[in-house]
């Protein structure tokens, strides 16, 4: 099958490049993507068994929702972007809302914890994905815990990218053949430690890798 050239993303802001390269890409597969989306990560469940029952959850970015049943003794709530998973999210029975990762429809302070699992990778500059980070900080309570995980350019797996460089367009094909080319920056061993150290307000408690991502545990130590 011939495959179509990888776009020049050279001229396009970074709100056009995630408008082109992750939401419209989102919307267009998300029921193939939430076929693929079956088991969680382990640190990611462990993680979420490790909460308070009773506490109250948010996950940032929850696509299908494959994580807000995982501990029945918590209450989860996942925002996407994506209106096509958020509606099978709701199909499953969860708690869910469409929002935007740099403005959250929530408010200061009223999550024990919350959960980004590979979301901050589609930011397309350094600054958006600050921005990114601090919101999420800002949903979680002094002395509540926030878990990022990020793709790494370390990659161990089958996947083989171009060291040169950390911005990568990644396709997604889908049973008919077509090619979506997804938007990723890969993190380098340290970075999300750096960039939650500029969202501020927080420290590093755990960190570490897990199939092919780079994660931090971060707790809240302020208010915004």
């Amino acid at each position: 099958m011939k495959r179509e050239p990888v776009p020049d993303t050279a001229a396009l802001d970074p709100a056009a490049k995630e408008a082109q390269f992750v939401h419209r890409v989102y919307a267009e597969i998300a029921q193939h993507f939430s076929e693929t989306r079956h088991s969680g990560w382990p640190f990611v469940d462990g993680f979420l068994q490790r909460q308070a029952a009773g506490s109250v959850g948010l996950d940032i970015g929850c696509g299908n929702g494959k994580y807000l049943g995982a501990n029945r003794a918590v209450h989860m709530i996942g925002v996407d972007y994506s209106r096509e998973l958020v509606a099978i999210c709701a199909e499953r029975g969860f708690d869910c809302a469409v929002g935007d990762g740099l403005r959250l429809p929530v408010r200061a302070g009223a999550f024990d914890f919350a959960i980004c699992i590979a979301v901050v990778h589609h930011y397309a500059s350094e600054d958006r994905r600050v921005r990114a980070l601090r919101e999420a900080l800002r949903a979680v309570r002094p002395g509540g815990a926030l878990l990022v995980y990020a793709w790494a350019q370390e990659q161990q797996g089958r996947r083989r990218f171009d060291a040169a460089t950390q911005d990568h367009l990644v396709p997604w094909e889908t049973r008919a053949g077509a090619v979506h080319q997804r938007y990723y920056h890969l993190f380098r061993k340290g970075e999300l430690e750096r960039l939650l150290a500029q969202a501020g307000g927080c420290r590093v408690a755990e960190s570490g890798y897990e199939r092919d991502n780079w994660y931090v545990v971060a707790t809240k130590t302020a208010l915004p």
